[in-house]
């Protein structure tokens, strides 16, 4: 499995040789603004399967409360849940993507990773809330920051 992994994530990381957003009409800034998020959790998938991962959900959403986990997997033992940032570098957007997750976005992460777990009926395992950043520069390939255990679910 690392193999294909392997070779998966090089196809992926080829594709992404010149930044992760096509620069288009720029009236379209939202569309244009989730494509490029949507790259980058493929990204980010493949990117942390070739570290090891096994994912066991992708943006998972569930019924009846607000949130969504972009990715849930195992690094060996421990549970992950992943929120990954991707952010186009430019002149007049200089902070890390990984500064943008507040302690709003925490509770809503760990409230809907809380639902995750009783919805899979997972108990008695290790887990954490890691957030992988994503520069994409426009004509380069993207810069990876994976952050383990950046918060806490006790907000």
């Amino acid at each position: 499995m690392p193999l294909i992994s392997r070779a998966i994530f090089q196809l992926v990381h080829w594709a992404a040789r010149k930044g992760l957003r096509d620069d288009h009409d720029q009236t379209q800034r939202k569309h244009v603004a989730r494509r490029t998020g949507i790259r980058g959790e493929t990204y980010a998938y493949w990117y942390l399967r070739r570290h090891g991962y096994i994912f066991v959900a992708r943006n998972y959403t569930p019924r009846g409360i607000k949130g969504e986990l972009d990715l849930v997997g195992y690094d060996g033992e421990t549970l992950a849940f992943v929120e990954v940032r991707t952010r186009t570098l430019r002149q007049e957007l200089t902070a890390l993507p990984e500064l943008s997750i507040t302690t709003d976005k925490q509770r809503l992460v760990a409230r809907t990773a809380q639902r995750f777990l009783a919805e899979r009926h997972v108990s008695n395992r290790p887990c954490r809330f890691d957030v992988l950043a994503i520069d994409n520069q426009p004509g380069h390939s993207p810069e990876v920051r994976l952050h383990k255990d950046a918060f806490s679910a006790q907000l």
